[in-house]
């Protein structure tokens, strides 16, 4: 495919899919926005799969929306070369705390029989496209070093062209393949997201970052344990 395909056109088809679907979904379906969580289910290899990765993965995509805001930013901190290793020592951490994080989760849905019963032919296109992208950007940041500069100078002026409806793919058309994928993964991720149980972080904040631990007693002697109605 062309490069204007590919960071021209696909960045739009894929925030009109995640724009229209998303709406569309909570209008006739609000009721199924939900993470639909396996917690109960399992929660010991959960808790150490779910908390590496959820911290990580958000701490990386503020530093990417960071980094697309105030580049110059960016630029005026990595004039010192200790920020500029500290800052990609820390992304670099955070990748791979996300990926160890990720990999738990998906060993866990694939070997415990109750989670992967519940899981859905979505789930695992998901795990595979966050896979790819988390693995993409460790691979990145090992073999591809000072991405917090050039993702200003490249990545973020072509997001702002998008923005304003003018793409200009010439800013990362010269990129490295591996670059070019983690971004276009990163849109069909997009693309995909109104159709996935995702949805539920648009609409439920996520305290359970920070909440105590919740405990849950089941009632076994209850009316339906005994066949009461």
């Amino acid at each position: 495919m062309s490069d204007f395909f590919l960071f021209g056109v696909l960045p739009y088809v894929a925030v009109v899919l995640f724009l229209v679907v998303t709406v569309q979904r909570y209008r006739q379906s609000k009721f199924t926005y939900s993470s639909l969580s396996s917690q109960f289910l399992e929660n010991k290899q959960h808790f150490w799969g779910s908390v590496p990765f959820h911290y990580g993965i958000l701490t990386v995509l503020t530093g990417h929306v960071v980094a697309f805001l105030t580049p110059q930013l960016i630029l005026g901190w990595n004039a010192a070369p200790w920020r500029l290793f500290l800052l990609e020592a820390t992304g670099l951490m955070l990748g791979l705390m996300t990926l160890v994080g990720l990999v738990l989760v998906v060993v866990r849905r694939l070997r415990n029989s109750r989670v992967r019963r519940v899981s859905t032919l979505a789930d695992w296109v998901v795990y595979a496209l966050l896979l790819v992208q988390v693995v993409s950007g460790v691979l990145i940041a090992y073999f591809h070093g000072w991405g917090s500069s050039w993702f200003a100078t490249s990545a973020s002026p072509w997001l702002w062209s998008l923005v304003a409806f003018s793409p200009d793919v010439s800013f990362v058309a010269p990129l490295p393949w591996l670059v070019k994928t983690h971004i276009v993964n990163a849109f069909v991720l997009i693309a995909f997201f109104p159709f996935t149980r995702l949805v539920h972080v648009l609409v439920i904040p996520n305290m359970y970052l920070w909440r105590r631990p919740q405990v849950v007693i089941w009632n076994r002697g209850g009316p339906a344990a005994r066949g009461e109605r």
